[in-house]
């Protein structure tokens, strides 16, 4: 691709962009939520309280919702597994599962043992 045609494509782009801004600005929806994000941080900063503390006090059960903890045969299937992120201190090596049978993470968990490699933990995402 030459140098003109990508300019030209990122041109094409940026006015594709700059429309959808636009559009986005002019939506009262948008408007609506931004008013509500600005009142709801005035109040968390007014009382000094974090996002998590707003989660706690809304969802005390540990941010289950009432969905969660139907039953899977109500819902139409199981529940979606957390997304479970390690990292090797050694490597730097990541790994991204929601299940215990993926390769690498049962290759670590082989030679430094499972305790060792749930310590790796780095975080754990819905």
């Amino acid at each position: 691709m030459s140098l003109l045609s990508e300019f030209m494509q990122k041109e094409q782009q940026l006015k594709q962009l700059q429309a959808d801004m636009e559009r986005l600005q002019n939506d009262d929806r948008l408007k609506a939520e931004l008013e509500f994000k600005n009142k709801l941080e005035s109040l968390m900063r007014e009382f000094n309280k974090s996002s998590s503390d707003v989660i706690n006090l809304l969802e005390p059960q540990g941010g289950k919702s009432a969905s969660a903890k139907a039953p899977a045969s109500s819902g139409g299937g199981r529940r979606k597994r957390k997304l479970k992120i390690y990292k090797n201190p050694k490597t730097g090596e990541v790994v991204e599962t929601r299940g215990g049978n993926q390769k690498t993470l049962k290759a670590w968990k082989d030679e430094h043992g499972a305790d060792t490699v749930e310590g790796w933990l780095v975080r754990v995402e819905s």
